[in-house]
C-alpha cells in the first residue's frame, strides 16, 4: 500500500495484522499455494477473503483439487482466531484494518482541537442517547398513533357518512329506476359491494394520517436513528439494528417487510427477522383496532391502538430471545454498520408522494382482493342452508356463511368471541386483515336496525356532503394542537355510536356472556398475532421456503390463540371487563 506523506515523497506501508492473524494468513496462504487453478491470485489476498467468510470463494476452493484440505486448514484457523479474540473473525480483521488506518491518519492529518459540533451531532446526542433513545422512540410512536387515531377521526366520520348515506341512497335509487329495487342485485350492490368495500374505504383518512406521520420521521432522517437506538435491544434477540429496518417497514405492510430482509447479509438473520416481522402491526390491522377501540374504549381509543402496536413489539422481542436460545442458538451474528444521514427538513412533495403511493396501494387492494372476498362472503350469506329462506332473502343464522363459520366457532369460544359472526370475520381475515372489517360490515350491517331517514333530493345530498366536509376539516384542524398538548392521556371525546357499532357491541356482549370489553380486547390481540394475510404467507414461502412458511402460520395461530385466551380468561379471573 502506498501512502503519500508529502507532495513528492512516497513510502510503502504494507498492512500488517497482529501476530495471531498473520500466522493464520501465512498457514492458509501456504495451503492455497498448492491449488494450481488459483495460482493467478495473490495467496495472501485469498487467505484474507476466506478468513472473512467469502462463500463464493470457498465454493471455488472446495471444487478445486486439494480444496478439502485447504478448507480444513481454514476451519482450524478461524476457530483459533475466534477463541483468541473472543469475537467474529471478520470483525477482528475489520477492527485491525481500521486501527491501521487510524494510525496513518494520526500521522498525516492535523485536526482542530475541538471541532465544532453540527446541528445533527447536537440532536443525535439526545435522540441516540444510551438511556434516553428508546423512551424518545416510544414517545414519538405514541404521538404518531395519537395523530392516527385522533386527527383522522372527523374525516373518518365524514367518509362513513357519505358512503352509508348519500352513496347508498343513490345506488338504491338508480337500481329502483332500472326496475331492480328489492332484488338480489340490490342486495349484492348494497350488502356486498358497499358494505364490504365501502366499510374498508372508510378508513382511508386513518391511513393517510399514519403515512403522513411516518413520512415525517423517514424524510427527517430519524428512522435511521431508530435503527441505531434499537441495535442494543435487537442484540438481545440475536439480531442487530439493521434487522429493525424491515420491522419498521412492517408497520406499513408486512409483505414488503418480508422482502426487505434481503438487505441482511446473514441467512440466519433473514429467517429470524422474517419470523418476527408479522408481529409488527401493519396498516391493514389498523382499521380493526380503530373500529373496536371506538366501540369498546371510546374514551381512550388512542391508548388502545398504541397498546396493540406496543404489544406486537414486545411479543417480537420475547420470541426473538426464545429463538436466539433454541432454533438459532449456534449461529454467528453479523456486524452492524449504518451510516446516519444528516437531518433534513421534510418536503411537502416528498410527504405527499409517500402518502399517496401507500394509500393508493391500499385502495387498489380494496378493488381487487377485498372486493372479491366481499362478493364471496355475500354469496355465502345469500345462500340458504335451512329454513324457509330463498336466495338473497334468508335469515343470517341459516345462511351458508353462518353454517361454515359455525364449524370453527367453538375454537374461539374460550377466547370470548365464539359466535359465528366474529369467527367468520377471522377466517376471511386470513385473505387480508381489511376483510375483517368488510365482513363485519356485511354481517352486522344486515343485523342493524336503523330508523328510516327522511328522503332527500340529490342537491340536498350534495350540499350536505360539502357542508359536512367543511365541518370535518375544521374539526381536524382544531384537533391538531391537542395532540402535542401537555396531557397526552386526557380522555378523548366519545364519538356518537352508529347502528353498525351498536350491532357489533351487542354481538360481542352476547358471545362473551356480558364481557364484551374483554372479548373485544382478546379479538384485537388475536388479529394482531395471527397470520397477517395470505400474501404475507406467500412472501414467506418465496423467501424462506415451505417449512418456514408453515412454521410461521401454525406458530402465529397457536400464539394468537394462547395470548387471547390469557387476556380473556385472565381478565375474568381478575374481575375485569
Amino acid at each position: 500500500m502506498s501512502i503519500s506523506y508529502f507532495p513528492n515523497q512516497r513510502a510503502d506501508l504494507p498492512l500488517r495484522y497482529e501476530s495471531p492473524v498473520e500466522e493464520a494468513i501465512s498457514r492458509l496462504s501456504e495451503a492455497l499455494a498448492t491449488i494450481p487453478t488459483l495460482a493467478h491470485y495473490s495467496p495472501r489476498w485469498l487467505a484474507i477473503q476466506l478468513l472473512e467468510d467469502d462463500d463464493g470463494l470457498a465454493q471455488q476452493v472446495q471444487a478445486a483439487p486439494g480444496g478439502e484440505a485447504v478448507l480444513h486448514v481454514l476451519a482450524e484457523q478461524r476457530d483459533h482466531l475466534r477463541t483468541h479474540y473472543n469475537d467474529a473473525v471478520d470483525i477482528t480483521l475489520t477492527d485491525q484494518r481500521y486501527r491501521f488506518v487510524h494510525q496513518i491518519t494520526q500521522r498525516v492529518l492535523t485536526r482542530p482541537d475541538a471541532p465544532d459540533a453540527t446541528l445533527s451531532d447536537t440532536i443525535d446526542r439526545i435522540v441516540t442517547h444510551k438511556y434516553l433513545g428508546i423512551p424518545i422512540f416510544l414517545a414519538l410512536m405514541w404521538i404518531v398513533f395519537k395523530i392516527t387515531a385522533d386527527v383522522s377521526a372527523p374525516m373518518l366520520d365524514w367518509v362513513d357518512g357519505v358512503i352509508s348515506g348519500p352513496l347508498t341512497n343513490w345506488v338504491v335509487a338508480l337500481l329502483s329506476v332500472a326496475g331492480l329495487g328489492g332484488t338480489w342485485v340490490e342486495s349484492l350492490a348494497v350488502d356486498g359491494v358497499i358494505a364490504g368495500v365501502g366499510g374498508v374505504l372508510v378508513f382511508v383518512p386513518v391511513l393517510l394520517a399514519l403515512y403522513f406521520a411516518l413520512a415525517l420521521l423517514e424524510d427527517s432522517g430519524y428512522m435511521a436513528r431508530a435503527a441505531f437506538v434499537m441495535d442494543r435491544l435487537m442484540r438481545a434477540l440475536g439480531l442487530h439494528g439493521k434487522s429493525f429496518l424491515p420491522m419498521i417497514v412492517g408497520f406499513g405492510c408486512n409483505v414488503p417487510a418480508i422482502y426487505a430482509t434481503r438487505t441482511l447479509e446473514s441467512e440466519r438473520d433473514r429467517i429470524l427477522t422474517g419470523l418476527l416481522v408479522p408481529f409488527m402491526s401493519c396498516s391493514a390491522r389498523l382499521p380493526v383496532y380503530i373500529l373496536l377501540a371506538a366501540i369498546f374504549f371510546p374514551a381512550y381509543a388512542g391508548v388502545a391502538v398504541f397498546s396493540m402496536y406496543l404489544l406486537g413489539i414486545i411479543v417480537a422481542i420475547l420470541l426473538g430471545v426464545v429463538f436466539k436460545h433454541t432454533l438459532f442458538r449456534s449461529k454467528e451474528q453479523m456486524p452492524f454498520i449504518l451510516e446516519l444521514p444528516p437531518y433534513r427538513l421534510p418536503t411537502l412533495r416528498g410527504i405527499w408522494t409517500q402518502m399517496w403511493e401507500r394509500t393508493a396501494s391500499f385502495v387498489r387492494k380494496a378493488w381487487t382482493i377485498i372486493l372479491a372476498t366481499s362478493l364471496v362472503v355475500w354469496l355465502l350469506i345469500a345462500l340458504p342452508v335451512g329454513g324457509q329462506g330463498r336466495f338473497a332473502d334468508t335469515e343470517l343464522d341459516q345462511s351458508a356463511f353462518a353454517t361454515v363459520s359455525g364449524v370453527v366457532a367453538p375454537i374461539f369460544a374460550p377466547l370470548g368471541f365464539g359466535s359465528w359472526e366474529s369467527s367468520g370475520a377471522l377466517v376471511t381475515g386470513f385473505v387480508a386483515k381489511e376483510v375483517v372489517i368488510s365482513t363485519m360490515g356485511q354481517i352486522y350491517g344486515l343485523q342493524e336496525a336503523e330508523e328510516a331517514a327522511a328522503p332527500t333530493t340529490f342537491l340536498e345530498d350534495v350540499s350536505g356532503i360539502a357542508t359536512s366536509f367543511v365541518s370535518a376539516v375544521g374539526d381536524t384542524l382544531k384537533s391538531i394542537p391537542l395532540i402535542v398538548g401537555i396531557n397526552l392521556f386526557e380522555e378523548e371525546e366519545e364519538a356518537e355510536p352508529t347502528a353498525l357499532m351498536g350491532a357489533i357491541e351487542a354481538g360481542f356482549e352476547e358471545s362473551s356472556g356480558g364481557h364484551g370489553v374483554l372479548a373485544a380486547l382478546a379479538f384485537m390481540v388475536f388479529v394482531l398475532l395471527y397470520t397477517p394475510c395470505m400474501v404475507t404467507a406467500a412472501a414467506t414461502r418465496q423467501e424462506f421456503g415451505n417449512v418456514w412458511m408453515w412454521v410461521s402460520i401454525i406458530g402465529q395461530f397457536a400464539l394468537a390463540w394462547v395470548v387471547a385466551l390469557l387476556v380473556f380468561q385472565g381478565g375474568l379471573l381478575l374481575g375485569l371487563g
